[in-house]
């Protein structure tokens, strides 16, 4: 009788341990991580919706956490500006600030060349957009047309960061080698050479709100070394 009970309970403990299984799952390996509100670039908590709150095209910086418990050389003027503005805007990152300023880099280069001013406008200060426009203004009464290929970004390094007020401004320097090509009406070369690569050196110095709601930065001023 005592065999036959230890039988009966040991399936019932079976049955138990394999409802429990059914009912609360078994780890695969795939699941979600639980969120954490101080994860720097993870994914953005989702709404009641179930939707995600952030918008993908933020480029984000280094914290106000990563800035206290990381030392700053204050003999490194580049650090401590980028202190400043973690300080002041704690989703900034500098390695994806970088990333950014290289898509607009791209993107600008060749709204530029394609004379494409509505892609332009909402990327550059009134300045630096008034310059641009111009040029491309100058070069359709002229008949002339560009060709402009961004053959690769050998190197894009934040050279200078500053806080003035609220505004943020950070500049990029930019080592690319490019094809550029100015053609006239008939096709005819003007200037540039379509078979050789220079490399170029510009100097974008980028600036944003950091009170502001909108995540974007703009280009405020450039310079080219070459």
């Amino acid at each position: 009788m005592q065999f036959i009970e230890i039988v009966i309970f040991a399936g019932i403990a079976a049955f138990l341990v394999f409802r429990l299984r059914s009912v609360l799952g078994r780890r695969t390996g795939n699941e979600r991580p639980p969120f954490d509100p101080y994860a720097r670039g993870g994914p953005a908590r989702p709404d009641a919706a179930g939707e995600p709150d952030g918008d993908d095209t933020v480029v984000s910086l280094p914290g106000r956490r990563q800035a206290q418990e990381e030392p700053v050389d204050p003999n490194d003027a580049v650090a401590v500006g980028l202190a400043k503005i973690g300080s002041a805007d704690s989703e900034f990152d500098s390695a994806r600030f970088v990333e950014g300023a290289r898509s607009a880099f791209d993107m600008i280069l060749a709204s530029f060349a394609a004379g494409d001013r509505e892609t332009l406008r909402p990327l550059l200060s009134d300045e630096v957009y008034e310059n641009f426009a111009g040029a491309i203004i100058d070069r359709a009464d002229k008949g002339h047309s560009m060709e402009t290929t961004l053959v690769g970004i050998r190197s894009a390094d934040i050279v200078e960061a500053t806080m003035d007020g609220r505004v943020a401004f950070v500049t990029v320097k930019f080592v690319t080698e490019q094809i550029e090509v100015v053609r006239d009406a008939a096709g005819e070369v003007v200037s540039g050479n379509p078979s050789r690569v220079a490399t170029v050196t510009d100097m974008w110095t980028f600036a944003r709100n950091t009170r502001s709601r909108n995540p974007n930065w703009t280009l405020v001023a450039t310079e080219a070394s070459n």
